[in-house]
């Protein structure tokens, strides 16, 4: 799994929020073998810069 999780900022306010995210979105969705991770990135990177949300391709 890439090592990604959710904003330190947000632990602080909504920890159990964070530990969904992490655990259930960046781990169980994104592990997911009906894409490769090349596919899944591509379609992540191209709705972000659909929606105008360029400052969360980083």
């Amino acid at each position: 799994m890439a090592n990604r999780s959710a904003p330190k900022e947000l632990a602080e306010i909504a920890p159990k929020l964070v530990e969904v995210t992490d655990s259930v979105l960046f781990g169980d969705v994104w592990e997911r073998p009906e894409l490769s991770p090349r596919d899944r990135s591509l379609i992540t990177v191209s709705v972000l810069a659909a929606l105008y949300r360029t400052e969360q391709l980083g």
